[in-house]
């Protein structure tokens, strides 16, 4: 195993020397990228120049544009919205709100209680207790009077219209043979003579007259619409061919050699002005990011950092100076008249309180005071234990 394993070793070495080197990569072809010619490279770096002279003013409005866009939004527009938003609410939601909550739900109740009183339990006790035993005795009432109408008709039919029916179909079925067999006959004798008279006379008129006369007709229609179809193709092929020869073969020419070649073009110039309008607006955009900062920047080191210095270094301690010289003594001045003149105000009720009382004394007496009731049980000073006798029968 030892032996082995420094021989597969450099076989691998060798291997590893005999692979070949690694091919030179090409850069990868964009998909659907059609082979540019001269007049595409021709064309480009112009039209790239001119869109970018002309875009870049019209980018760099529009990033003006946007920025005073938002930010009329973010300080004027938002705060406006929900201002009317909420003065809307409180002119027109807020009012009918209150109006459906607190009068039209209440008197809408009130109404369905009183139509409910006034109206659905009157009616319920007259149909339960005045139509209910009407209508039960008129259907009874009914009932009878239709079973006995039902066996006074039965009787009827079983004792008059039964007899008199069967007697009926008796003579009606003798006056039927007698009319089949005369119709039998007289059927017999129409069927000959109008076999004789008119079916052999047809048949021998159809077989020797019509249908030679209409085999005639048709081959001469056949002949004739082959005349007509011949005519007819002739004529077609004749307008085709001047069709072809005068407008189809013109109008190939012309796509051909003079729209296709002129498409092409448009179509690289197109595809070029697009590719240029694409590549101006994102430099455009570049630039007009470039100029926004430094218009950001000097707007903020002329006046932003001047503020904040001036806040910095002047504003701010002279409000610390004022703050500690002026604002907290004027406070704890403030504070100590707001606590003399809470004690002042508690000493005056106090003193109104007494005098009140001593008034109500002087006229009335001193109130009674309550006598304890004696109920058996322990003082609250003394707390039950399980020696101690707390109860009427144990104690001591």
């Amino acid at each position: 195993m030892d032996v082995e394993k420094p021989a597969r070793e450099g076989s691998e070495a060798r291997v590893d020397l005999r692979k070949r080197a690694p091919e030179p990569t090409t850069p990868p072809v964009r998909e659907g990228a059609a082979p540019e010619g001269c007049l595409a490279v021709a064309i480009r770096i112009p039209v790239r120049i001119v869109v970018l002279v002309l875009v870049v003013p019209v980018r760099m409005v529009w990033d003006a544009l946007v920025v005073a866009g938002r930010f009329l939004n973010d300080a004027l527009f938002r705060p406006v919205g929900r201002a009317l938003l909420w003065l809307g609410r409180a002119v027109f939601v807020w009012p009918f709100v209150g109006l459906w909550r607190y009068v039209v739900v209440p008197v809408g109740k009130a109404l369905a209680w009183l139509g409910y009183v006034l109206v659905v339990v009157p009616l319920v006790w007259l149909y339960r207790y005045v139509l209910t035993p009407v209508g039960h005795a008129i259907a009874w009432v009914v009932t009878g009077v239709a079973r006995g109408v039902g066996v006074a008709l039965g009787w009827v039919y079983a004792c008059l219209l039964t007899p008199v029916g069967r007697a009926v179909m008796w003579v009606l079925k003798g006056l039927g043979a007698v009319l089949a067999a005369i119709g039998i006959g007289v059927y017999t004798v129409l069927a000959w003579l109008a076999r004789y008279l008119v079916v052999v006379p047809a048949r021998w008129l159809y077989t020797w007259v019509i249908a030679p006369v209409g085999r005639a007709i048709a081959w001469c229609a056949k002949g004739l619409v082959w005349l007509v179809s011949a005519i007819v193709t002739g004529i077609g092929m004749a307008l085709y061919w001047i069709t072809r020869i005068l407008l189809v073969l013109p109008a190939l020419a012309l796509w051909r050699w003079v729209l296709a070649p002129v498409g092409r073009v448009l179509a690289v110039i197109g595809r070029e002005v697009r590719d240029a309008l694409g590549h101006a607006w994102r430099v455009a955009g570049h630039i007009s990011l470039a100029v926004g900062r430094f218009l950001g920047t000097l707007f903020r080191w002329i006046f932003v950092e001047p503020v904040r210095w001036a806040y910095r270094s002047v504003l701010t301690p002279v409000g610390h100076v004022v703050r500690d010289t002026v604002l907290r003594p004027v406070a704890e001045a403030a504070r100590s008249v707001g606590r003399a003149t809470r004690q002042a105000l508690a000493t005056a009720r106090e003193s109104v309180r007494q005098a009140r009382a001593d008034f109500r004394r002087m006229l009335f007496g001193e109130p009674g005071q309550p006598q304890p009731v004696d109920r058996g049980e322990p003082s609250g000073r003394e707390a039950r234990t399980l020696g101690s006798s707390t109860t009427a029968l144990t104690k001591d």
